[in-house]
């Protein structure tokens, strides 16, 4: 298998903390240059078949294509320590809080950075109300992290999940501009600090 990545993006940030918490290492992995635009190259395209990291090509020519499924694929291949749920039950709750992380914090938090940092300006025309606007969405969607977070060591279960990955990887994404938990937050405050001290936090940084 090969594994289209790039350390610009945070989606592809997602695959690798997964990989380093797997402890997966066995996988063929190719940097994209998206600020030279590679993902957009007929080449590319043929193989992967939309211009997105990160991708993951089976040994069958498969293209997976989104963060979350590649992380499901892999798990069912590599099933400890898991990430995804051991029960019906566990499966749910990581989904749900997998889910709210992406929708309710990363993505926003991404999409200010994609139109606030000046570097990314040819990637995309930027719009900075779009910028402030995610921003501000994002810090109030923190408040739901606080209060899960003071009843859990972490985010879904009783371990490190998927979850914790989706919301820590988009956090710290958004460092790009400048974006920081409130101090106040001290139930996120000590969550967040306890991931930066995984080895999978510096996961191909």
């Amino acid at each position: 298998m090969k594994l289209y990545d790039s350390r610009l993006a945070p989606n592809p940030r997602r695959v690798r903390w997964f990989l380093a918490e797997k402890g997966i290492d066995d996988l063929e992995i190719v940097q994209v240059d998206l600020m030279a635009g590679v993902h957009k190259t007929k080449d590319y395209l043929a193989e992967v078949g939309v211009p997105n990291v990160p991708a993951l090509i089976l040994d069958d020519g498969t293209a997976l294509t989104e963060s979350i499924a590649i992380c499901r694929y892999l798990e069912s291949l590599h099933p400890e320590p898991n990430q995804f749920g051991r029960d019906a039950r566990e499966t749910a709750v990581i989904e749900m809080w997998t889910r709210r992380a992406e929708l309710m914090a990363a993505m926003p938090l991404m999409q200010a950075v994609r139109h606030g940092h000046p570097a990314l300006a040819v990637l995309e025309t930027q719009v900075p109300e779009v910028a402030a606007n995610c921003r501000q969405s994002a810090e109030r969607a923190l408040a739901l992290f606080e209060r899960r977070l003071e009843n859990s060591e972490w985010l879904a279960a009783d371990r490190v999940t998927m979850a914790d990955g989706v919301l820590f990887t988009g956090i710290e994404f958004s460092r790009m501009v400048r974006f920081k938990v409130p101090e106040e937050m001290a139930n996120l405050t000590r969550w967040l600090a306890a991931m930066r001290e995984r080895a999978s936090a510096t996961a191909g940084t």
